[in-house]
């Protein structure tokens, strides 16, 4: 029987993800209308949390656009009486 050695695929894959996640996360705070000590906070934490920052920053943010645009929706309302 052949024995594979994966522990080469699985430290690659690390790798990548602590290259990747990170650069998709700046990527994506560049773009995002932060207030200056918001965005500071961010790179921050992505950037002292290698992994789990950019993780953190992804499952934060889906909140964060929910209540903004439900914020907006409701300024509109208030604005039409």
């Amino acid at each position: 029987m052949i024995e594979l050695d994966t522990s080469g695929f699985w430290l690659s894959a690390l790798m990548v993800a602590l290259l990747v996640l990170p650069a998709l996360a700046f990527a994506h705070l560049l773009k995002q209308n932060f207030k200056g000590r918001h965005r500071l906070i961010w790179v921050l934490i992505i950037i002292f949390l290698p992994f789990f920052g950019p993780i953190l920053y992804f499952l934060i943010i889906k909140n964060y656009k929910k209540v903004n645009h439900l914020r907006k929706k409701i300024r509109q309302y208030r604005q039409q009486f």
